[in-house]
Formats: structure tokens, sequence, C-alpha cells
């Protein structure tokens, strides 16, 4: 593939963004990666587009790498996206994607803006990777980082996009013939937990495409045949030894049945904003296994029987889930996006369930991963079953209180940062000490490629 890189980073070479570029560069020799520095060099492209435009015509993928900035993408990347639209370049059918560092602060509004931007460009979007700024040197950092382009490639090699929000529904056939003979049968099971009822025509029709799709086995679970009891109490019961105050079988077959499927998916039809109150009911009983995400790793998706353009707030609801639970969410398929959303769900749920692909959680899943550590941490007194699970999972590694090291380190360089005499003499050097840890990464790499 010819990518071409719009590095948004004001840094220059010495972004830490731009490393992770370099580090996919070196493994994935087949790809052409040419980089444009457009976060240091905005000003030359404002005086002179002309370069820039041929090679964003020439590329096949673009991939907008860059560190988040208050909330969203830099200045200079904006600016430079303003340079695209104000030029009139022609992007449209091409493949487009994101890599971005940060501490994780709402990353998912910054990889929003630019999803939108490619949508509105006409562009083919591929959902991006938001890695915390020190993942490149973390084994895990990298292998998360390489199964990211894999996808990516896998993506563009079978045309795999998401769906923009004016897509229109198919006409019949709901699915192709020539799609469902793509898929061979696999190994896997899935549990589908849906509040469909007879007379709600369109979402039974996408439980049976999904169904009659989906190459593994899916079985079908229906809120209304649980017979709960009530909704969850808020007891606190359940805190010690995860078992429900109820005993109406609602848990025995969550975790007999339904947990203990390769991925979770529900289906439903937007009622006032909301799931549906039978399916907040559900979603409220699983609290027995409190603040446990057991599915972590695990993709997920969403079968919706009606439209979510007008309901960003429940849209963002169940991809904060998603993100909460650690779980890769391969799709949400609405009446909107026709037979093509039932069968992009189909196709990402069963690629990742055949690689292991899922890409490390952004703001919503980090920062409430925290917030469930500390609040855990602080009454695992009462919630012991949490407090056991925290301690075994290693949840509370990176409590700052552990991390003394890198305290000490970070006042020994803060030492540095706030003498003016010294910030003068050392020059660029501050900014290439800030990236010799990633360098370093990228050298080792070189050395195992020689062996």
């Amino acid at each position: 593939m010819k990518i071409l890189v719009l590095s948004g980073s004001p840094k220059g070479r010495f972004s830490a963004t731009l490393q992770s570029v370099l580090y996919l560069q070196k493994l994935f020799t087949d790809d052409t990666f040419e980089i444009l520095d457009v976060g240091a060099k905005i000003k030359a492209y404002e005086k002179d587009f002309s370069d820039a435009a041929a090679k964003l015509a020439a590329a096949e993928v673009i991939l907008f790498a860059y560190p988040v900035y208050t909330c969203i993408a830099t200045s200079q990347l904006h600016r430079f996206i303003e340079l695209i639209y104000e030029n009139g370049v022609d992007l449209s059918g091409k493949a487009a994607t994101q890599f971005t560092t940060s501490k994780h602060f709402y990353d998912m509004t910054a990889h929003k803006y630019i999803e939108l931007n490619c949508y509105d460009l006409k562009m083919n979007y591929i959902r991006g990777l938001s890695a915390d700024m020190d993942d490149l040197i973390k084994e895990k950092g990298q292998r998360e980082l390489t199964s990211f382009w894999n996808f990516v490639r896998y993506s563009v090699a079978n045309k795999i996009f998401e769906l923009p929000p004016e897509v229109i529904p198919a006409e019949k056939p709901r699915y192709t013939a020539e799609f469902g003979q793509k898929l061979k049968d696999k190994p896997f099971t899935a549990a589908v937990v849906t509040n469909c009822t007879d007379d709600d025509i369109t979402l039974k029709n996408m439980l049976a495409d999904f169904c009659a799709l989906a190459p593994f086995t899916v079985n079908v679970f229906n809120v209304a045949d649980f017979k709960l009891r009530g909704g969850c109490l808020g007891c606190l019961s359940c805190a010690g030894d995860g078992v429900c105050i109820y005993t109406d079988g609602f848990q025995e077959t969550l975790r007999n049945k339904i947990e203990t499927a390769d991925t979770m998916l529900y289906a439903f039809t937007p009622s006032h904003h909301c799931m549906g109150a039978d399916f907040k009911t559900f979603d409220d009983r699983r609290f027995c296994n409190g603040h446990r995400t057991k599915s972590v790793g695990q993709p997920t998706g969403y079968i919706v029987g009606g439209s979510l353009k007008n309901d960003a707030d429940l849209k963002g609801i169940l991809e904060g889930r998603a993100e909460i639970a650690g779980n890769y969410l391969a799709g949400i398929a609405t009446a909107d996006d026709g037979a093509k959303g039932i069968e992009n769900l189909v196709t990402k749920l069963t690629y990742a369930l055949e690689t292991g692909y899922c890409p490390p959680q952004n703001y919503m899943g980090v920062g409430g991963r925290l917030i469930f550590r500390d609040l855990v941490y602080k009454m695992q007194g009462i919630m012991r079953a949490d407090h056991k699970f925290y301690k075994a999972h290693g949840i509370y590694a990176d409590m700052p209180n552990k991390d003394k090291s890198t305290r000490y380190a970070m006042k020994l360089i803060g030492v540095f940062f706030n003498n003016k005499k010294i910030r003068k003499k050392l020059g660029t050097k501050l900014s290439e000490g800030m990236i010799m840890q990633y360098v370093k990464v990228l050298k080792d790499l070189d050395k195992k490629d020689k062996l």
C-alpha cells in the first residue's frame, strides 16, 4: 500500500507519535510510507499547497498521526485539513485511518473529529488506534500497534470500512448470497441478548440476517424469557461473594450460558432514547458481577432495529459500554445502514475472533477503569469480590503510590525544565531526550532484522 502520513505534531522529527509510525515503517516493508510534516511546516503549506495536494492525490491510504491536544487534534493539523478543503483536493474513495498518542484524555473526541472530516471528504474510513504515550516502549503496546496495522491492511484489502451516517437502507435482498459464501464455519459461539418482540419486524429481520450470515454458532436470548422478579435493588448483597439476592435463576443463565460465549452482542430497537426498560433491567441485574469485567478482550457489537442519527447520547452509551468492559466494538449495525451494516458487523466480528484483535481502550475505557480501581480499593472491605478480582488481574499495579521510580525521575528532569538557563543551553537536546526511549525501540528493531 502507498501510505501518506499526515504528521500533526508541532515537534516535527522529535514527535513521540511519529516514532510509532517509523516503527510501522520498519516492520511493514511491503508498504510505502511517505511522511508529510504538517505540524511543524504548516506555515509553508499555507504559502504553497501544491506539493501536498499532489501527494494526497497519489496516496492510496491517508494516515492521520498526531498527539491529542485539549480534547482534539493539534491546531496545525486543523489548519492543514482546512487547506485541503480550501484547495479543493479530491480525496473521495481513498482509505483513511488515524493513530494518536496521549494519556487518553478525551481521545475519543479527537478521533471523532478526524472521522467526521473523512466522511465529509468522501473517504473510506477505518477505525483508528488511540495509544498511550508510552505504549511504544512496552511489548503490549508494540503488539497492539502491529495488530492495528494488520487490521488496516485487512480492511483495505477486503474493502471493510466504517459506514458514514448517510448510508441508505439496501433494497431486497437484505444481504447478498455472494457475501454469505465468503465465510466458512468457525468454531466460535455468539450470545445475542435481545428484547425483540413479534411485531418488531425490522429488528426480527436484522437478527435473521445476522444469524444467517454468521459463520459461527449464534444463540439468541430474549430478556422476556428470563422471568426477572425485579430490577437491581442496589443492596450490595452481591458485593462480598458475587451472589445476587434474587433467586429467579437469572444469575445462573448469565454465567453458564451467556457469558461462556466467545462474543456477546445486543439487539434492540431504541425506545424513548434508551434500549428499553426491560433491557435496562437485564443490564442492572448484571451488577451481580460487580465491577469485574469478565469479557475483557472479547469483540462485541449491537444490532439496532431503528436509527441513532438523533440519539448521540445513546450511541455514546453503547460505545462507552464496550470501552469500559475492554471489548473491541466490531460495529453498531442500525436500520439506517441496510444490509451493509450487518455484513460489516459479521466480517469484523469474525476477524476479531480469529485474530484476537482488540485495540487499547480510549478515554471512556481508561477513565472508567481508573475510577472503578480507586473506588474498589477504598471500598475493598465491602466489595470483597471486586477487590480479589482486581488484585488477581493486576489492576492496582499502576496506582501512583506504587511507581516511585518514575516520580523520582520526573523530579530530576523537572530541575532542567524549570531552569531557563539550562533550557536555553540544551536547546533541542531536551526534545531529543524526550524521545530517546522510543528511538531505542527502533534501533532494537533494526538489530533484530540483521540477526
